[in-house]
């Protein structure tokens, strides 16, 4: 590691130049390694506009067991003060994204509404019967076994227990609002179609790492298999 901080020092001419890695060895395979998933950790928290030449300057000397030119509780304090700031400026991203798909949402679902077959619960909740059952309706107690298909408004997958060719089996209690309630409707046996408005779905706050934006809406196809 100590030889590739070297050379990406020297090959560094400008702040942000990205530099070529030689995989070589063993050494340059775990020096490489070794950064490019320091890498992706700082870019899950948005450090993604780093000084090149700075950390390259700060990596060195660490590694050769310099003192640091701050302090460490300088050092510490700066950088809780920048992930701060990350994070209301993502918050107020977020937020304003959310705004605009809430809005969009919103739209869909009113046309949506006037569809042949769409039926709308008190709470907003969309679904359309793909196929009745024949068997019994879970509880919010219960744990039932089901295959899904998850998508946005767009068409895009972001779920899917057929791509896993798994079923998915959870207490009906556990998940979001709207298959919570969703479920409840359905017979063993049923497919149905649910649209989801955001409150009954992640709102503001999709899970990390999912491409599912802020205050979108969720389409679920949900086959109900097995009442546990």
């Amino acid at each position: 590691m100590f030889t590739l901080a070297i050379a990406l020092l020297s090959a560094c001419n400008t702040p942000q130049q990205r530099a070529s890695a030689s995989l070589d060895s063993k050494l340059d395979s775990v020096s490489y390694s070794i950064g490019y998933l320091q890498g992706s950790g700082m870019a899950q928290e948005g450090l993604t506009d780093l000084d090149y030449n700075n950390y390259l300057a700060g990596l060195q000397k660490a590694l050769e067991g310099d003192d640091a030119d701050i302090d460490n509780m300088a050092m510490q304090s700066v950088i809780q003060d920048y992930l701060s700031e990350l994070q209301l400026a993502e918050s107020v991203r977020r937020s304003q994204e959310a705004e605009v798909n809430r809005e969009e949402a919103r739209q869909f679902l009113e046309e949506n509404a006037q569809k042949d077959g769409v039926t709308v619960t008190e709470s907003g909740l969309q679904y359309r019967v793909i196929e009745e059952g024949t068997g019994d309706r879970p509880d919010a107690t219960d744990e039932v076994e089901v295959h899904y298909k998850g998508t946005l408004v767009t068409g895009e997958e972001f779920d899917s227990s057929h791509s896993r060719n798994q079923t998915a089996t959870f207490p009906l209690n556990r998940v979001i609002s709207g298959w919570t309630e969703g479920v409840q409707l359905m017979r063993e046996g049923a497919t149905y179609e649910f649209f989801i408005p955001s409150e009954l779905g992640y709102g503001d706050n999709p899970p990390p790492g999912s491409i599912i934006p802020p205050g979108a809406v969720l389409i679920f196809e949900i086959e109900l298999i097995d009442i546990k």
